[in-house]
């Protein structure tokens, strides 16, 4: 039986959901692929739990009960104590841990992230990180960084390393986005209510200005970009940003209070739509000229992008072997459920493929 320590950081919305699905599913991974899935360590930004023995479903009040303050080593005096297999899990949006990737690869975690940050720092960075993997024989796992649950980057991936050349890589690329202007294209609501809805419903980032901003599409765009052995950085991108510039600067609280400001400037655009098309958010790699353009477009209701429904994202990836025809993911790209269960996929990818530490069991 192969032992597998877990930490985890952030326990809100994904990271709640990812815990429950772990413990829910622990018997199942024990019978099926021999991986025994402990939960040593679960942080938020302040306070860190720790047990030896693995999380139970009561962890939710170990954690308001009899978690302690947070310090920079606090998995690392764990972690170092025990000889089996650690992988890290970052279901946070913080910049501050992806900086510390480097770090966690020097104590010998590997890690699976949803947070697309350091996959789109600088290039350095970039490069930091892969070459600390491969010195140190670790994995690093994140396809929950473009379309939640749905496999794209695995297909760009190994397109790319098959020699196939890649031409462009177009779609809705943002479930939240595809939710939020799939309802305001149907629905005689404004434009702020159904923001905050999406919010509420874990469909955006903790503040959905990440989100309205082009950054989180702008994000996974560089990520496929470099995927496709692009050398690019987030500067070099075209967005179109959807937020109005006195609220880009605002606190969140602010923001929230002031988001109704969104809605004449979406209702003209709405308004000014024929009559047989939506509104949707696309997002535009060109692979061959290195251009990476985020917008919000009018298409018409027929087309793929058009057709959408709910939080669905759509993919359209097209090389030598799909120039013609290209080949299209689709499917639901948001939601705390199918962010986690993207995650638990990484883990029991990266728990069967990393190197082998057997316990009696």
């Amino acid at each position: 039986m192969k032992q597998i320590h877990l930490y985890i950081f952030g326990i809100g919305n994904v990271g709640s959901t990812l815990i429950n699905q772990v413990l829910q599913s622990h018997s199942f991974f024990k019978n099926k692929h021999n991986l025994d899935l402990k939960i040593i360590g679960l942080a938020n930004s302040k306070r860190v739990l720790i047990d030896p023995n693995g999380m139970t479903q009561k962890w939710k009040e170990d954690f308001s009960s009899i978690s302690i303050v947070r310090e920079s080593d606090s998995f690392y005096k764990v972690a170092n104590l025990y000889d089996v297999t650690k992988i890290a899990i970052d279901a946070t949006a913080s910049k501050e841990l992806s900086q510390h990737y480097p770090e966690l690869l020097d104590h010998n975690f590997n890690i699976i992230t949803a947070n697309k940050i350091a996959n789109t720092l600088s290039q350095s960075f970039y490069d930091v990180i892969r070459t600390a993997l491969k010195n140190k024989g670790l994995q690093f796992e994140y396809e929950t960084n473009v379309g939640a649950g749905l496999p794209i980057i695995n297909a760009v991936r190994d397109l790319y390393n098959s020699g196939e050349q890649l031409f462009a890589i177009n779609g809705v690329f943002s479930g939240s986005l595809s939710y939020i202007f799939n309802r305001f294209s149907e629905e005689n609501k404004p434009f702020s209510e159904i923001v905050i809805d999406a919010l509420k419903d874990g469909y955006t980032e903790p503040d959905p200005r990440e989100d309205l901003s082009g950054n989180d599409v702008a994000r996974k765009l560089l990520v496929l970009a470099r995927e496709a052995g692009l050398k690019l950085e987030f500067d070099d991108i075209e967005i179109d940003n959807l937020v109005i510039p006195s609220l880009r600067t605002a606190s969140l609280n602010q923001f929230l209070d002031q988001v109704t400001l969104l809605d004449e400037v979406l209702q003209e655009k709405k308004d000014a739509l024929a009559s047989d098309q939506v509104l949707r958010h696309l997002g535009e790699l060109d692979v061959v000229n290195g251009v990476l353009k985020v917008s919000l477009k009018a298409v018409p209701k027929s087309s793929p992008a058009g057709q959408l429904k709910g939080s669905d994202g759509f993919f359209e990836i097209y090389s030598e072997s799909y120039a013609s025809h290209p080949l299209v993911i689709k499917g639901a790209g948001a939601g705390r459920e199918v962010t986690a269960r993207g995650l638990l996929s990484d883990i029991i990818k990266v728990s069967k493929t990393c190197k082998e530490v057997l316990v009696a069991g």
